[in-house]
Order: C-alpha cells, then structure tokens, then sequence
C-alpha cells in the first residue's frame, strides 16, 4: 500500500484522492513532530504563566473574556466537543470522511496549533485502520471553521458517538476496542484545535473537484462522439484558430477534439454537403468546454493553497513564542471556488443536453427520431433526454451561490459567514448529475453512430464506440434505460472510456 508521509509543509490534491479511497497508508514524519513539540511547548509556557489566552484558558466565541481555572481546562475541551456535536442530515461518505481525517492531521501537523503529536497519531491511527466516525453533513456555515463536522470527528477519537469500523456502523467505544486503540484524552488548546478548520469545505470540495476535472475530457470525448454521429465539420477546431484566442481551456479542449476525430471517414462522406456551419452545441465545443476547464483551475488554485493552510485559532508561532487571534478559519474562499466550480461543471452537462436533443430529434439529425429504428412501437432513447433535462434544469437551482448568502450566529460574534459546507456539497451534486448526462450523451451518440455504419468515425470516438458495446448492446427495441445509462455511467467514472480514447488517439488533457 502506498504511504503518504506528512512533512507539515505541503500535501498535493491527489493524495487527498488517494487516502480518500482508502489506498494510502498515511504516517506523521519525525520533522513534523518536532515542530508540533515545539508549538505545544508554547501552549505549557501560557498554563504555567498567568497570561489570559483565547482557546487555551477562556471560554469560546461571545464567552471568550470568561476566564476558566486551571483545573477545569480538560473539561472545558471536552465539553467544547460534546457541545458543537449538533451536526444534522446525512452521515458523509466514507471517501469524504477519509479525506476529512487526512486534511486535519495534516493542518496539525503544521505546527502552528499547539498540540501534541499524539493527536495526529491517534487521528492517523484511526485513518489507518479504517475507523471512521460518523460525521453529518450538515450544521457547518464555514465561518469559524467547519464547527460542528469536525467535533463530530474529534467525538469518536475520544471513544464516543459513532463510528464505522471497515465499513460496520457502531458506538465508537466498540470500534476502538476493536481495533485497539485507546482514546484520546484532550490537554488545554486540543480540543479546540481539532475543530477549528475549513476541512470539511476543502474535503469535499477537493474530491468534487477531481472528479470534475476527469468529466472535462469525458465531455470533449462525448461531444467528439456526438460531433460524428450528427456529421459535424471538424473545421472549427483547427490550432489556427484557437491561437487566436488562447484561453487555456479552449486550446486543450481544441487538441482533445482533434486527436479523437482524427482518422475514419465519416467527415470525408459529407465534404461537399454544403453545410456551411454547424450549430454552437458542436461549432462552439472548445469555447464552452474551454470555460469551464478555466474555472476548474481557479478552483484548484484556491484549493491547493486552502489544503496547505493553518485555519486554526488561535495560532501559535513557535519560533516568536507568540499565539495570535485572527479569522483564518473564515471559509470564504474556498466557498467562492467551490461555487464557481459548480457553475463551470454545470456548462459541461448544459451543453451537453443540447446535443443529446440534437441526436433525438429527426429534423435536426437526419437519424430515424430518439434513434430506433421501429419509432412509435418503440420510444427509442426519448426518455434518457428527459432525464437529462431534468439533471440539468436541477443543476440550474444549484448554482445559485452559497457564498453570497450569511446569516449572522453566536450572538452576533460571528457576524459574517461563509456557507461554504453548502458551496462544496452543491458542487459535489453538480458533478454528478453532469456525469450522468454525458454518460446519456455517450449512449447516444453510439446508438447514433450505428447508424451510419460502415462508415466509420475517428479513431479516438472509434474505441470509444467499441468500448461502450463491450458493455451496453445496440438497443435493436425498448428495454431498460436506467440499466444502460448506470452501465455507462460506471465507464465514464471508472477511467475506461479514456482509457480506451488515448490508446487509440493519444494522451488527452
């Protein structure tokens, strides 16, 4: 199994993926730990002086000039976890929970928070293990970092509330008996440490954002498909012309389209036709596919810093010996990456759409209507675009930014907010639903391609044809659609479809 070390410097968003889907075995590095002992050797000189600090002997948020005495700091943390678990809704998935774990041992890790290095280790023991608490999605607004997800993670490290041990819910207390490990007992600062952060935001963001980057070339793959089944000019993705305008999007998804429609000889059949343009869906592919790719990589520049970033409060800086109040916490950023990764994901299913009704409709394709050959007996494909519809008419609800809204809390002390737990969720659902549209697009434009056999399409859309009928046959009558977009879908997500595309045409980007 792989290993990913934290350094407390810097973590890349793929191995974020990868604890995510459990394939990594994360450890805490000897350099990292001596910077944690360094930052909590800050934290016993404050208990030791008679210095009033935030977090560390004070109460929290509008109680935060309560001064707490000494021997009541441990239950203090204790209680600040036990009283922001008010987490709502439905549990995170395992891949999200990973990813959660991961990003706050890392930002531990760092050094700046004041911990010991025994929390990350329990932390990365659990991770390890594949003990996972029990974290509902909702309850966080992103201000003063993602309270109540994270008290909820914090929770079962200190062998309460629940947890999934390999994949069986239960009472965290039995989980880590089970697997061996003793709880976490908090010192002064911990427990506020542990859940102070913009983690939850930036693990599922992160992981939105990933898939959303794979689903750019799978959109240049469908609309390549879609270009060839409706006898579309190749001509608009010429390198001239994109030079002439070179957003970087543009000009990668230009490259895709001309590597996958390369060979074959569908466009050479309709050379003299006479068309003189076709409509913007397929004339404007790399524009709109060019968009959004752009604003997937304002997505990643945010959070590749946000991953790296000390979001605790207060943070201590062990060289100075100095800790310091301040609003790292506040999700902002990545909230507005994440809403913008929503929308730019949304173009590719919205254009999408617009070619699949391309392929269903007679008068515009030139294909027997919803693309079967007995139409009236059978409805053909007719359904699988309304579903499309659907998914992106939903998608449209879902860009409305969340981080335009904030709603004033803890008695007006945090007055302005983020929301950026919702920015990244909504994100997360309109990457989904766009790869269920292209995977319809993909279904398509084969059934489409059928057609025109034995003409045949560029090499690239060629093996991506083949591929698709290893799985999902030529629907000859109706049968049931939601089986084949599943299969389809599956392919899209699972690397195959690109897989197939780059053996035969070359690496896409």
């Amino acid at each position: 199994m792989p290993e990913i070390v934290l350094n407390g410097e810097h973590l890349r968003l793929e191995e974020v993926a990868a604890a995510a889907r459990g394939g990594a075995r994360v450890v805490l590095s000897e350099p990292a730990r001596r910077r944690m002992e360094r930052s909590r050797l800050v934290i016993e000189a404050i208990l030791a002086s008679d210095r009033q600090v935030y977090g560390v002997n004070t109460g929290f948020g509008l109680l935060k000039d309560i001064r707490i005495p000494r021997d009541q700091l441990e239950t203090l943390q204790l209680s600040l976890i036990r009283s922001h678990c008010a987490g709502v809704g439905t549990p995170l998935p395992p891949s999200s929970t990973r990813a959660l774990m991961l990003l706050r041992a890392h930002v531990l890790a760092r050094g700046h928070s004041g911990v010991r290095p025994q929390v990350v280790e329990t932390l990365l023991a659990h991770l390890n293990a594949d003990l996972l608490p029990v974290v509902p999605e909702q309850g966080s607004i992103g201000a003063s970092g993602d309270l109540a997800p994270l008290s909820h993670l914090a929770l079962a490290l200190l062998g309460e509330g629940e947890a999934t041990l390999r994949g069986e819910r239960m009472p965290a207390k039995a989980a880590l008996e089970k697997a061996g490990i003793g709880p976490l007992r908090l010192g002064p600062k911990e427990g506020l440490a542990l859940v102070n952060g913009t983690q939850l935001i930036t693990a599922v963001g992160t992981l939105a954002l990933l898939e959303a980057e794979e689903l750019a070339v799978m959109a240049d793959i469908a609309g390549a498909c879609t270009l060839e089944a409706l006898k579309g000019s190749h001509h608009a993705f010429e390198e001239r012309l994109h030079a002439l305008r070179p957003h970087p999007g543009q000009v990668a998804s230009a490259a895709n389209l001309r590597r996958l429609l390369a060979g074959g000889d569908i466009a050479r059949s309709h050379e003299e036709c006479g068309r003189v343009q076709d409509a913007y869906s397929l004339r404007c592919l790399p524009q709109v596919h060019g968009s959004a790719r752009d604003g997937m990589r304002f997505t990643r520049s945010i959070l590749e810093v946000e991953v790296d970033a000390v979001t605790d409060n207060p943070i201590v800086f062990p060289e100075e010996g100095e800790v310091l109040s301040g609003g790292n916490f506040h999700g902002e950023s990545p909230a507005l990456a994440l809403d913008c990764l929503a929308i730019a994901t949304a173009s590719l299913a919205s254009i999408s759409e617009r070619r699949i009704d391309r392929l269903m409709n007679p008068a515009l394709s030139g294909l027997p209507p919803f693309l079967t050959r007995e139409p009236g007996v059978n409805s053909g494909l007719m359904m699988a675009h309304v579903t499309a519809a659907a998914l992106v008419s939903e998608n449209k609800v879902l860009c409305h930014p969340a981080s335009v809204d904030s709603i004033p809390t803890e008695a007006n002390q945090e007055d302005h907010v983020s929301m950026g737990p919702i920015a990244a969720r909504k994100a997360r659902s309109v990457v989904g639903h766009a790869r269920q549209v292209i995977a319809i697009e993909i279904l398509a434009a084969c059934q489409a391609l059928d057609f025109l056999a034995p003409l045949a399409p560029g090499r690239g859309v060629a093996a991506v044809h083949q591929a698709v009928r290893r799985s999902v046959p030529f629907m000859e009558r109706d049968r049931v659609l939601a089986d084949d977009i599943r299969t389809v879908e599956a392919l899209v997500g699972g690397g195959s479809l690109r897989a197939a595309a780059e053996k035969a045409a070359g690496g896409l980007r």
